[in-house]
C-alpha cells in the first residue's frame, strides 16, 4: 500500500495530537521499565517511522507499550545489564518477522468480538481511573503507570483518595475548561477546521495558562515536576544517545528465554490491538496481521540495535489517533519524526505542556471506549456475550492485558462448551396424516461433548415411535456421535419397535441414509381421521411452509409406496395460478392431496363429478377451496377483459364482485384489500355452488362425513387463511 498524501490536512494535526500524547507515555513506560528515559523515545520514533511505513493497518500506532514494563524490568533485572536486555530484543524481532512470513497472523481471527470489546472498554476505564490524578495536578506516578497495583504500594483506586489532600487548583483550572472543549467541540462550527482539532487547542490553552499564572496568579502556576519533561540532549555527544546490544551473551540460554518471551507477549499485543483498532476505525478498514506481524518484527530489530524498548501496537495512542482524525498511516509516520524533532530541538517548549491538557485528552478518549452504551449493547446480547465482556474488562483493569484477554477467551469457551452441550440439535415432534413423527436436526458441530445429550434424548423416545434424525445441517460429526446413532439404530429402536430414519449424513461418513418408515396415508389412517382433524393437518403443513420446515418428503420412496394404492386426505379445488400448488402450500406428500386447478377456483359439473367419484371411491373426507390474493382471473373479470370463450368463468366471477357491493367501473384493481375481499367472496361462492349442484356432497357435508371449507392463501407470506 503506498503512503497517501491526500488526507494530510487531517493527519498533521492527528499525528501532532498523538506525538503529544505518546512522548510522555513513551517517558513514562520506561520509567516503569526500570530502562533509561530516552529508550521509550527511541522505540516511539521506530514505532512510529519504520513499523509505521511497513505496517498494511492505516490507524494503528506503535511504540513501547505499558503492558510490557512489568517484563522489561524483570528481564533487565534477570539478565543483568540493560545491553544484554537489548539482544534478546533483536532476536524477538528475528522470531517476530519470522512468523510474520509463515503468515502466524491468523491467529486474529480467533478472537470473539466480545472479547475485543471488553479490551477497548478496559483500556478506556484504565485511562480514566489513571488520568483522573493527572488531571488536577496529582503526578506522583508516570503517564505510563498503567498497572492497578503500583510500586508505590498504592492502586488505582487508593490514588484517587490521595489525590483530595495533593492537588494543583491551576490543573484543575485548565481540566474543568478543557474537558468542555474536547466534548462539545464538534457540536460547534469549530469542527470544521480539520487543520486545528480540540486537543491541539487544549494543549495550546493549557501552555497559555499556566503563562498566564506565572504572570498574574503564582499561587496558581503548575511546577515542572507536572509538566512534561524531556531529557536535554547533548550535541556534543550524540554518541551516548545510543545503547548497542551485547552480541557477546547470544548463546546464553536466558537471552534466548527472554527473546521468546516478548516475542511471544509482543506478538499477542499487537495482533489484538490490531483486531481493536479495526473495530473502533469509522472506515472499518481491516489491517493485514502478517504484514504487522513483519512490520513489528523489523520494527524491533531496529530498536533493539541502537537502545529502544520493545515496540507494540498500542491501543491509546491508537484511539488518540482515530479520535483526533487520522484517515491514513501518514499520521503514525509523522508522530515518529515529531518525537525525534522533540528530542533534538523542542525540548525546552513541550517541556511546558501541563500533564493536565494531555490527561483531559486521554480521559475523553477512554470515556469513548468505555462509553454506558456498549455495556447496554452487551447486555442486550445476552449472557453468553456479556459475562466474557465484564470478565475480560475486570481482569484487564485488575492484573494486565494478556491474563485478561486469556480469561475472558477461557469464559467465552466454557459458555460455548455449555451451549455445545445443551444444544446439540433441535427437537419437534410432527403430526404427518394420523401418526406422530418425533424428528430430531442435528447441529453444525458435534462433538463427544454432545454425547450425553443425545444419548439421554434417543433412550428416552416412547416404544413404538418414529424417529427422524436429520444431518443435512451438520459439518461435523465425531466418531463418538456416529457409534451411538448406529447402536441406536441397529441395537436400540429394533427392541423397543422404534422406526428410525437417519438422513443427511455426508458422504465421508460412510454412512448412507437409513430409511425405515415413509409417511404416506394407508386405509387405515385414512379411516381414523375426522374432516376436522384434516383441517388441523392442512393447518399444520401450512405453517411449516410459512416458516420453511418442510417434513422430509423421501420422494421416490413415496412413489413406490403409492404405487399399491391411492388414499388422499382432501381434495384442494385452487386457482391455476402457478404459486399456489397445493402439495407445497400444506407440504403434504405424493398422494395426499387430489388437486384440482382451473382459473378463479371456479366450478363446473365435470369438478363436481370428480369430487363425487373421489368421496365415493377413495374415501376422501375433506374438500378445501382455494382462491388467492392477487388473482389475474378476479383482475381480469373486473376489468371485463375476458372475450367470449371465457365468459362462463367472468360470469361466475361476477357474483363474487357484485357481492362486494362496489360498481364494476369504480373497482381500483391496484387496491389489495378490495381486490382480496373479490377473491374471499369467490371462493365462498365456490363453495355454496359446489353444495347447491350436488346433493350427494351436500347429504355428507350434512351428517359430517366430509367437510368443506372456503380458504385464501396470501401469496405475499404464504399463510392459508381458513374462512368461516
Amino acid at each position: 500500500m503506498k503512503l497517501s498524501f491526500s488526507s494530510l490536512k487531517q493527519d498533521i494535526p492527528a499525528s501532532i495530537v498523538v506525538f503529544l500524547v505518546a512522548l510522555p507515555l513513551c517517558l513514562g513506560i520506561a520509567l516503569a521499565s526500570g530502562a533509561p528515559l530516552l529508550s521509550g523515545i527511541v522505540a516511539g520514533i521506530i514505532g512510529g517511522i519504520v513499523v509505521g511505513a511497513m505496517s498494511g493497518s492505516q490507524s494503528s500506532v506503535s511504540g513501547p507499550a505499558a503492558g510490557l514494563a512489568s517484563v522489561v524490568l524483570s528481564s533487565i533485572l534477570k539478565l543483568g545489564s540493560f545491553e544484554t536486555f537489548l539482544l534478546a530484543v533483536v532476536i524477538a524481532g528475528v522470531l517476530q518477522t519470522i512468523v510474520g512470513l509463515l503468515k502466524g497472523g491468523f491467529i486474529a481471527s480467533y478472537i470473539p468480538s466480545n472479547i475485543i470489546k471488553g479490551l477497548l472498554a478496559a483500556i478506556g476505564i484504565i485511562l480514566i481511573l489513571k488520568q483522573i490524578p493527572h488531571a488536577v495536578g496529582y503526578d506522583a506516578d508516570a503517564e505510563g503507570e498503567f498497572s492497578f497495583l503500583q510500586s508505590d504500594g498504592q492502586n488505582s483506586i487508593s490514588e484517587l483518595y490521595h489525590m483530595l489532600r495533593i492537588f494543583k487548583p491551576g490543573a484543575i483550572i485548565i481540566s474543568l475548561i478543557s474537558l468542555p472543549i474536547l466534548i462539545f467541540w464538534d457540536k460547534t462550527p469549530l469542527k470544521k477546521i480539520s487543520f486545528f482539532p480540540a486537543s491541539l487547542f487544549v494543549v495550546a490553552f493549557g501552555i497559555a495558562a499556566n503563562l498566564i499564572y506565572q504572570q498574574f496568579a503564582p499561587s496558581l502556576y503548575i511546577e515542572s515536576s507536572h509538566l512534561v519533561s524531556i531529557p536535554k540532549v547533548d550535541f556534543n555527544h550524540l554518541g551516548s544517545l545510543f545503547v548497542f546490544p551485547n552480541f557477546k551473551e547470544i548463546l546464553n540460554p536466558a537471552v534466548w528465554l527472554v527473546a521468546f518471551t516478548i516475542a511471544i507477549i509482543a506478538s499477542l499485543e499487537t495482533l489484538l490491538n490490531l483486531e481493536a483498532v479495526d473495530n473502533i476505525d469509522t472506515l472499518k478498514r481491516q489491517s493485514p496481521p502478517n504484514r504487522e506481524l513483519l512490520a513489528q518484527g523489523i520494527g524491533n530489530i531496529i530498536s533493539g540495535s541502537i537502545g529502544g524498548l520493545p515496540v507494540t501496537s498500542v491501543i491509546v495512542r491508537s484511539s488518540v489517533n482515530l479520535s483526533a482524525g487520522a484517515k491514513t498511516k501518514m499520521s503514525a509516520i509523522l508522530h515518529g519524526f515529531f518525537l525525534l524533532i522533540s528530542v533534538l530541538a523542542l525540548s525546552q517548549f513541550l517541556n511546558q505542556i501541563p500533564l493536565a491538557s494531555l490527561a483531559c485528552i486521554l480521559l475523553v478518549t477512554g470515556y469513548k471506549l468505555a462509553k454506558v452504551g456498549l455495556f447496554k449493547q452487551m447486555y442486550k446480547k445476552g449472557w453468553n456475550q456479556f459475562i466474557p465482556f465484564i470478565v475480560t474488562i475486570g481482569m484487564i483493569v485488575f492484573t494486565d492485558l494478556l491474563i485478561g484477554i486469556v480469561t475472558g477467551l477461557f469464559v467465552g469457551l466454557i459458555f460455548i462448551l455449555r451451549s455445545n452441550f445443551k444444544n446439540p440439535f433441535t427437537m419437534e415432534e410432527e403430526k404427518v396424516h394420523s401418526s406422530e413423527t418425533i424428528r430430531l436436526e442435528l447441529a453444525d458441530q458435534v462433538t463427544f461433548l454432545n454425547k450425553a445429550t443425545i444419548k439421554d434424548t434417543l433412550w428416552n423416545v416412547p416404544d413404538k415411535s418414529k424417529v427422524i434424525i436429520d444431518a443435512t445441517y451438520s459439518d461435523f460429526i465425531e466418531d463418538d456421535i456416529l457409534e451411538l446413532l448406529k447402536s441406536y439404530r441397529d441395537t436400540y429402536a429394533p427392541s423397543h419397535g422404534i422406526q428410525v430414519n437417519i438422513i443427511g449424513l455426508r458422504e465421508k461418513y460412510n454412512f448412507s441414509d437409513h430409511i425405515q418408515f415413509i409417511n404416506v396415508l394407508s386405509q387405515q389412517e385414512l379411516d381414523k381421521l375426522s374432516p376436522t382433524e384434516i383441517v388441523a393437518l392442512l393447518k399444520d403443513g401450512n405453517k411449516r411452509f410459512v416458516e420453511g420446515r418442510w417434513s422430509e418428503k423421501y420422494i421416490k420412496h413415496q412413489i413406490n409406496a403409492t404405487a399399491m394404492g391411492q388414499y388422499p386426505m382432501a381434495a384442494v379445488i385452487s386457482c391455476f395460478d402457478s404459486r399456489t400448488a397445493p402439495e407445497m402450500v400444506f407440504d403434504c406428500g405424493v398422494g395426499d392431496l387430489l388437486s384440482l386447478r382451473v382459473a378463479g377456483n371456479v366450478i363446473n359439473k365435470e369438478i363436481i363429478g370428480s369430487l363425487e367419484l373421489a368421496c365415493q371411491k377413495l374415501g376422501l373426507k375433506q374438500i378445501v377451496v382455494m382462491g388467492h390474493t392477487k388473482c389475474g382471473a378476479v383482475k381480469a373479470s373486473v376489468d371485463q377483459r375476458f372475450d367470449n370463450n371465457f365468459a362462463h368463468i367472468q360470469e361466475k366471477i361476477d357474483k363474487a364482485i357484485q357481492a362486494c357491493g362496489c360498481p364494476v367501473d369504480k373497482i381500483d384493481t391496484e387496491d389489495d384489500e378490495i381486490m382480496t375481499k373479490i377473491s374471499v367472496l369467490n371462493a365462498k361462492n365456490s363453495m355454496t355452488t359446489l353444495l347447491q349442484n350436488s346433493p350427494y356432497l351436500k347429504e355428507e357435508v350434512d351428517k359430517g362425513n366430509i367437510g368443506i371449507v372456503a380458504t385464501i392463501y396470501d401469496i405475499t407470506t404464504g399463510e392459508v387463511d381458513f374462512l368461516s
